[in-house]
């Protein structure tokens, strides 16, 4: 899991920035960070040895990363991540493969594949992880853990190297949800949210028909805890593709009939994607695209093909309405949830597919993926991973979706449902 051990930097930190007599909240846990997090005095490596052997140690420790150990919680090192976080996979041909916990023949899920791995095994209490497209959220659901992804700007990223700035941010795991929610307090940087009841609990039935597991096993367990805590009465129905597609009219431009040869899409998600792609393709050329063209052969087989690729095709063309769309989905998303609502929808369309399988053989599977993922990549809004236990002996999940800046009280409907929704899984299944 360690790429570099900063144990020795963690405690000489501490003992300079606090004293016995402070309350801090994460005191006696431990944490791992994605080698994506400047630590100073390391190189932050990026998932490659060339980037490791090209680029000066950090002067100064990410934000991020200093508030936790503010908190009190101890660094025991940083993990493996997917090459310049160009995957959900977790795969890592230089460093190898963080082992999925619960199915070691199945991916761990990616980028941030060794931050999850390590929680999901038990190696330390929570870890942080970055999530442009998913990368905190894939890799939580795969690996049976709790996972969040903020609502965009909230956190701040400052000392992360960038992957796309209009779509990155800093999330986090962890097993037990009570350090869930006090690692989230801490990075978010809010008051204690009082509020933990939801207003309106919304289940989008259109995203759940893109699951390859039974609507029922996804949703039930979930429906009895919000009866048993809030009350039936908050529950219901709705096709959130019909809605993006009425509310968001820019993403007009990026409709298409045939949707690119995958099946059983949602078109406005679908649209969402390559909105999405359009930019992100845009800013990573502007970030990485020198770097490529001179070190692209040092990346791993086939992702130096892949990466070249998005940057031989990126252009600043239509950026803008890329922007429009997602300025006009956050509108729509906070016009529909208000301060107190949740969406529910599956975190991803299926288990962790098996090692190594070849990327052409999960064509429809990633293209579903990335549409649920698109909500909350595009808008900016925050979401949280919860684990629903195993389906055939493999993880699987569900994701709960709030208005942007209803970060804190996302993470006290999430702390309020766990137990009781973990029981009610237990029970069930």
């Amino acid at each position: 899991m360690a790429v570099q051990d900063h144990g020795a930097f963690i405690e000489k930190f501490i003992l300079q920035q606090s004293s016995p007599s402070d309350p801090l909240p994460l005191t006696g846990l431990t944490f791992a960070v994605k080698d994506i997090f400047d630590m100073e005095g390391y190189v932050t490596g990026f998932g490659n040895p060339e980037w490791l052997r090209t680029h000066p140690p950090a002067n100064q420790t990410a934000p991020a990363v200093l508030a936790i150990l503010r908190g009190g919680a101890t660094c025991i090192g940083k993990t493996i991540m997917d090459e310049m976080a160009f995957s959900i996979s977790g795969e890592n041909f230089h460093y190898g493969t963080p082992r999925n916990p619960y199915a070691s023949d199945r991916i761990p899920g990616g980028s941030s594949s060794g931050s999850a791995v390590a929680v999901g095994a038990k190696l330390v209490d929570f870890s942080l992880g970055t999530d442009t497209g998913g990368s905190v959220r894939v890799p939580a659901s795969y690996c049976g853990i709790l996972g969040f992804r903020p609502s965009h700007g909230v956190v701040s990223t400052s000392g992360v190297i960038p992957m796309t700035q209009s779509f990155d941010t800093v999330g986090w795991f962890a097993i037990d949800s009570d350090v869930f929610k006090r690692v989230g307090r801490l990075l978010l940087q809010v008051p204690e949210v009082e509020h933990y009841k939801p207003t309106q609990v919304l289940i989008a039935e259109d995203c759940f028909k893109l699951s390859s597991i039974p609507s029922e096993r996804l949703t039930q367990a979930f429906v009895n805890s919000v009866k048993k805590l809030f009350g039936g009465n908050l529950i219901k129905q709705i096709s959130i593709g019909s809605y993006v597609e009425d509310k968001v009219p820019s993403l007009k431009h990026f409709m298409i009939e045939e949707n690119d040869g995958y099946k059983h899409i949602i078109p406005s998600l679908a649209a969402l994607v390559r909105s999405k792609v359009l930019l992100q393709r845009h800013e990573f050329k502007s970030n990485h695209g020198e770097w490529v063209r001179s070190y692209s052969s040092h990346l791993g087989p086939g992702k130096s093909e892949r990466i070249s690729e998005y940057i031989r095709v990126a252009t600043d063309e239509n950026t803008d309405l890329s922007r429009s769309v997602q300025i006009e989905l956050r509108v729509a998303l906070a016009a529909l949830l208000e301060d107190f609502g949740v969406l529910v929808i599956p975190t991803v369309p299926g288990p962790p597919p098996k090692l190594r399988t070849d990327i052409s053989e999960l064509h429809d599977f990633r293209a579903k993926a990335f549409s649920l993922l698109s909500i909350a990549s595009v808008s900016g809004i925050c979401q949280a991973t919860i684990p629903l236990g195993l389906y055939n002996g493999l993880p699987v999940s569900i994701s709960l979706l709030a208005k942007h800046g209803s970060d804190g009280f996302l993470l006290n409907v999430v702390d309020t449902l766990y137990s009781t929704l973990k029981q009610e899984v237990e029970a069930s299944y």
